[in-house]
């Protein structure tokens, strides 16, 4: 394991811990209860939907990115983005999942349904 690897798992550990936290599940409640009245059972991807998944990736990744700056003083979400990539098909599945799902407009679409509901 080299340090880059354990810099890896070390920023992994903290995105669990920043994903589970209720000030994470507040701010994504609050967007919910913003924004779920736009959508509908509809197949249609309406133009407004991007608007809003846009706005919604823009608010996580701020978040995450200044809670893990809090604890990672020069982290770079860039390069971490990057080396997800390379550790995609270890054991930390659940984790990529969540994040590359946070980034998948139609999972989100079907969460605000969801909600909506």
């Amino acid at each position: 394991s080299s340090p880059s690897d354990a810099e890896f798992d070390a920023v992994v550990g903290y995105l669990e811990d920043i994903i589970m936290d209720d000030d994470f599940q507040l701010i994504q409640r609050t967007f919910m209860e913003k924004h779920y009245q736009e959508f509908d059972d509809s197949e249609e991807n309406k133009l407004i939907y991007t608007s809003i998944f846009n706005e919604y990736i823009s608010l996580v990744e701020k978040y995450i990115e200044e809670k893990l700056l809090d604890r990672i003083p020069g982290f770079n979400m860039t390069a971490f983005t990057m080396s997800l990539q390379q550790h995609k098909d270890e054991k930390k599945k659940n984790i990529f999942d969540m994040l590359l799902k946070k980034k998948n407009f139609l999972a989100f679409k079907e969460k605000k349904k969801k909600y909506r509901a």
